[in-house]
């Protein structure tokens, strides 16, 4: 309710603007600046290019509030299981009522931002599958490390009786020395620690979308970032023991 008040806000302001009598009228308020010394990536940040799509997913998830088992959430490698996965999603999680949160671009702040402004109010699911940070790999491992532990955080409070399946950070990029490959790495070693065993579960298998020589196939990634609908079959064999012990249609 808070974002839908929001965006509408933006969109009347928008509006008025285009008119000559009222061209000075005011906008909504950005939101507030970075305070010094914080770490961008674990500080809530909103995207004004987005507030449709992001109003347009918690529209969705509040359809779904009272049934919905299973949450997505990420950049746009989440979101293309609309896409290139769409088939896998219909035969394994729509019958969970499965709500996918993922945005193209988004960074472990824009997501914090999302989960502060409405996302996933009334829902009650059983199984949160987080994959974040792809977005923020040209920042510091520790910046990105802090972001992701953020987002945790945030979910847990959002959701405090479900299970986080927090997923390391695809491999990227066509070769196995890219620099930005040990970057994701060393994020998902200190990331891995966060899972305790009960409410927080880690699980890195981008090992499993490498070749023998730790190249990546155009077959699996065809831009070496997004999976193929190869990838995400990849991806839904190495999560389905998880979701298998979390969920059941009986």
């Amino acid at each position: 309710m808070r974002l839908y008040c929001f965006v509408l806000a933006f969109t009347v302001c928008a509006s008025v603007i285009a008119q000559d009598s009222l061209q000075n009228a005011p906008m909504p308020a950005l939101p507030r600046p970075l305070p010094a010394g914080a770490n961008p990536a674990a500080y809530p940040a909103g995207r004004f290019e987005w507030f449709e799509r992001v109003q347009r997913n918690i529209d969705t998830g509040n359809a779904a509030a009272t049934s919905c088992q299973l949450v997505f959430d990420g950049d746009s490698i989440t979101e293309n299981w609309k896409n290139f996965g769409r088939q896998i999603w219909e035969e394994r999680y729509a019958k969970f009522n499965a709500v996918d949160f993922g945005i193209g671009g988004d960074r472990t702040q824009n997501l914090l931002w999302r989960l502060t402004h409405g996302q996933g109010e009334g829902m009650h699911p059983k199984l949160v599958v987080l994959m974040i940070g792809a977005n923020n790999i040209r920042m510091h491992a520790d910046q990105i490390e802090e972001g992701v532990t953020a987002v945790v955080k945030a979910y847990r409070k959002c959701f405090p009786d479900a299970v986080i399946l927090l997923q390391g950070i695809l491999p990227r990029n066509e070769k196995a020395d890219d620099p930005l490959r040990a970057t994701a790495r060393k994020v998902n070693e200190t990331i891995a620690k966060l899972d305790d065993g009960k409410q927080v579960i880690f699980i890195d298998f981008g090992s499993k979308f490498l070749q023998p020589d730790g190249s990546i196939s155009r077959d699996i990634m065809p831009d070496f970032l997004h999976p193929s609908e190869k990838g995400y079959q990849i991806w839904a064999d190495a999560i389905q023991p998880i979701i298998d012990r979390y969920l059941s249609t009986k």
